[in-house]
């Protein structure tokens, strides 16, 4: 069984009740531990909630994180 730990997240509004999500998370297992990074694409409902609807994950390597920045600052 895996089992999911948010160590820190971001949050980016946009649009009418959408938002970004950056999280730094943990994936726990038997095994071990794995962090990872994650960008979720979700919306608030009209009671407040959060309702989430696709997701990116991949390892949390300074090396990644660097390009990702470098490639989104180039396209802007």
């Amino acid at each position: 069984m895996v089992e999911f730990e948010t160590k820190e997240t971001r949050e980016i509004t946009f649009g009418n009740n959408k938002f970004l999500e950056v999280a730094r998370k943990v994936a726990k297992t038997p095994e071990g531990e794995n962090e990872f990074i994650s960008i979720s694409k979700g919306f608030v409902v009209p009671t407040g909630q959060k309702r989430f609807k696709n997701a990116l994950g991949f390892p949390a390597e300074k090396e990644i994180l660097e390009k990702l920045v470098e490639a989104l600052q180039q396209i802007m």
